[in-house]
């Protein structure tokens, strides 16, 4: 690709951006949110047509309408927001618009259909039943699936975009023994994450934009850790978890013994000022957890008690009106009204403060949104433009964002930095800073062990529906939470 430019509405998104790839190589396209990386291969792959610039493959000049064109010159792409069409099953997402037919027929051959999809999912190490429909899938799940999709494309070259944001570490392993694999073949993958560690791990290459523009390229063999920061936000980044003054006060939340059909007998205390991280593997039931917490996962049994008082919580109002916050794992399905604004996103759960005698108050909410994009340093547009245009870093900020706004007592993070780049991460690690010095208590679930031990000043540690250890800040190290979230105790 070279001077590739694009602009949205005036807004300049891209300019002069070079870029290359080549057989059996793995490129690390690395960027703030917002700096042009899912733009730059949307364009590459047809979604978006470029203003300037031109697009080889092989030496021969391209210009695709659409994506189908960019996959039968052998492109394909996983996207950062996944694709799946939940009423649909494994296999038909897998092969919609290209399922096979019996020869020239026009009827579908779901036996060979069937096959193919158990072949390239097993290639991932990952047995799903391809008439599962995709709505009864995770989240990890059907990463995998897309994952499993582009394989079958038999693709020459395959984009990445934040490809391990949902998976596990077993998943991840599996996922790096693919990525090899098709390099040996001499496919070319681009590979997009904020995860640094796995850019060192899998990559050869590292390419950098910054707000819009090409910063540059290095070699991962020799690199600089500090230089590829400093090239990713123009500045030294510092130590990324900020440090923990706060003191600790008394308990905020205590859970009794709550049981549902996916979790059992979970107990345990949540302390003013606080960061309380959950550990455990994909499936072990944190989410649910606190999605039981939240009102929006029915108990069977168990008490939970806010200052002392035991509190009924059936429904997410409930919840709301003890002061509970939750930012949801999928920003996607459950986090954001994608065809609002900005502005109407926000304040989705405060409207009542921003408001007189129950009507909205014009001013009231502008003033509020607008410190929300100067706190939060939001790249838009403004305040009208609508959620689903923003990049996903933008968009998990204004999740975050908006429960602030009921000004919570306990704030529940489900995967807060997921698809967040390293800038961004220690902006909403401040943020939860501040916000237990203010008081705040928060519960924060990660994968991402390195944030688990960083922030959290204790930690919960899920197995199989069950808290399987309790560790201290001091005490606590990756061996300790990975043997007790594999069932050791």
């Amino acid at each position: 690709m070279k001077g590739i430019s694009k602009s949205f509405v005036g807004n300049k998104v891209l300019h002069e951006v070079d870029f290359e790839v080549k057989s059996g190589e793995v490129h690390a396209l690395l960027g703030e949110n917002g700096a042009g990386k899912s733009t730059l291969m949307k364009i590459l792959t047809g979604i978006y047509a470029r203003d300037e610039g031109e697009v080889l493959v092989k030496g021969e000049p391209v210009h695709f309408q659409n994506t189908k064109e960019s996959e039968e010159k052998g492109i394909a792409v996983i996207h950062q927001e996944l694709n799946i069409i939940p009423y649909l099953t494994v296999m038909e997402n897998m092969f919609l618009g290209r399922e096979i037919k019996y020869g020239k027929t026009g009827f579908i051959n779901k036996k060979k259909m069937i096959e193919k999809s158990k072949e390239y999912l097993g290639q991932l190490g990952v047995e799903i039943d391809p008439l599962t429909p995709a709505k009864e899938l995770s989240v990890g799940q059907q990463q995998m699936v897309e994952i499993a999709k582009a394989l079958s494309l038999n693709a020459e070259l395959i984009v990445m975009d934040e490809p391990t944001a949902a998976l596990t570490d077993r998943e991840i392993e599996r996922l790096f023994e693919v990525i090899d694999r098709l390099r040996s073949k001499g496919v070319g993958v681009v590979y997009i994450s904020h995860r640094m560690e796995e850019i060192f791990k899998i990559c050869d290459r590292i390419s950098v934009l910054r707000d819009g523009e090409y910063i540059g390229t290095r070699d991962v063999e020799g690199a600089d850790y500090d230089e590829i920061i400093r090239m990713l936000v123009g500045r030294q980044l510092g130590t990324l978890f900020p440090e923990r003054e706060t003191v600790v006060g008394s308990i905020r939340m205590k859970v009794d013994k709550l049981s549902s059909d996916i979790f059992q007998d979970v107990s345990f205390e949540l302390k003013e000022g606080e960061i309380l991280g959950v550990a455990g593997l994909m499936g072990a039931g944190r989410s649910e957890i606190m999605e039981a917490l939240f009102g929006y996962r029915e108990v069977q049994s168990g008490k939970v008690y806010i200052n002392g008082k035991e509190t009924k919580i059936n429904n997410p109002l409930d919840a709301i009106k003890a002061g509970i916050g939750f930012v949801t794992e999928d920003r996607k399905e459950e986090g954001l009204v994608l065809s609002m604004s900005v502005r109407e996103n926000f304040t989705l759960t405060n409207l009542k403060d921003r408001s007189n005698y129950s009507v909205i108050s014009n001013q009231k909410e502008r003033d509020f949104v607008n410190g929300m994009i100067e706190r939060f340093n939001v790249k838009t547009s403004g305040m009208e433009q609508e959620v689903k245009s923003l990049s996903g870093g933008n968009q998990q900020k204004i999740v975050i964002g908006k429960w602030l706004g009921i000004n919570p007592k306990i704030l529940i993070l489900d995967e807060p930095t997921r698809g967040v780049d390293i800038g961004a991460k220690k902006e909403i690690y401040q943020i939860m800073n501040e916000l237990t010095q203010q008081g705040v208590s928060i519960i924060m679930i990660s994968s991402e062990l390195p944030e688990v031990l960083g922030m959290s000043d204790r930690i919960l540690v899920i197995h199989e529906g069950q808290i399987s250890a309790e560790l201290n800040r001091d005490e606590a190290d990756q061996e300790k939470i990975m043997y007790a979230a594999t069932g050791g105790e």
